[in-house]
């Protein structure tokens, strides 16, 4: 017998994950799999995606994909809803579709990047949260995961659009935390540090290994699996008492001084 009463499991519940055919949402999708949540899979890649879909019904998992290009705010409510519709419910929203375009202020694509930035990885999670809430609220232990950065902590040279989306991000969370409380939905954000994903595929191995010993306390870069089992923590159904959090996966960048 157990001597105790929350669960941690998610098997049954319905999961939307966006930003799911790479990186961290695909690690998210596969992890929300193997603990049997049935899983909502968004992204504007169609290939990627329904490779990611095959994998995992190929595993034997409930999933499903819907190609969604975030950018475009008209088109979020209708994919969501039809998502809902689908499955039944929505239990769990992990807000993870990213895109990053350096740009210097005075560059002249500045206010085009900064347009298209926001637009991805701050206007989408409020859209999608507004599309998700109705079911949200029917379940009895709706969970929202956003997530921002350890850029939304800090900041680098030629980041500023991805660095105050991220920031608002973190802002987003907090205050939809106070706001669903009483409702008894949990916000909660994630702030990835270095992470071998698509955006840093970029960057030489030597260079990652230069950067990690010097500002990481574990001193490398993280998978995306390692991102996904903190954000699972935070959509267990025992998990009803932590909301509002930010909390950084970076392997102690974020508390290193030197």
């Amino acid at each position: 017998m157990r001597l105790t009463s929350l669960s941690r499991s998610i098997a049954g519940e319905v999961a939307i994950v966006t930003g799911a055919a790479s990186g961290m949402g695909r690690a998210t999708a596969h992890l929300f799999g193997d603990e049997g949540a049935r899983v909502a899979l968004v992204d504007i890649n169609e290939e990627a995606l329904m490779r990611v879909v095959a994998e995992m019904t190929d595993a034997g998992y409930d999933a499903r994909g819907w190609v969604l290009d975030l950018s475009d705010g008209n088109s979020i409510a209708p994919v969501i809803t039809g998502i809902g519709d689908h499955f039944g419910a929505i239990d769990i929203l992990i807000n993870n579709a990213g895109i990053s375009i350096p740009s210097a202020i005075d560059s002249p694509e500045y206010v085009a990047a900064w347009d298209k930035v926001l637009a991805v990885l701050l206007t989408a999670q409020t859209l999608t949260i507004r599309a998700a809430l109705p079911r949200l609220r029917n379940s009895p232990h709706g969970r929202i995961v956003n997530i921002a950065s350890t850029e939304g902590l800090g900041a680098t040279k030629y980041g500023s659009p991805y660095t105050a989306a991220k920031t608002g991000v973190i802002g987003l969370t907090r205050s939809l935390a106070v706001e669903l409380g009483p409702e008894g939905i949990t916000v909660n954000c994630i702030c990835p540090g270095p992470i071998n994903t698509g955006m840093t595929a970029g960057i030489s191995d030597e260079h990652k290994e230069i950067f990690a010993k010097r500002r990481v306390a574990l001193r490398r870069y993280a998978e995306p699996e390692e991102v996904a089992h903190g954000t699972l923590s935070l959509v267990l159904p025992a998990s009803q008492y932590i909301t509002g959090v930010t909390l950084p996966v970076d392997g102690g960048l974020t508390i290193k001084n030197a």
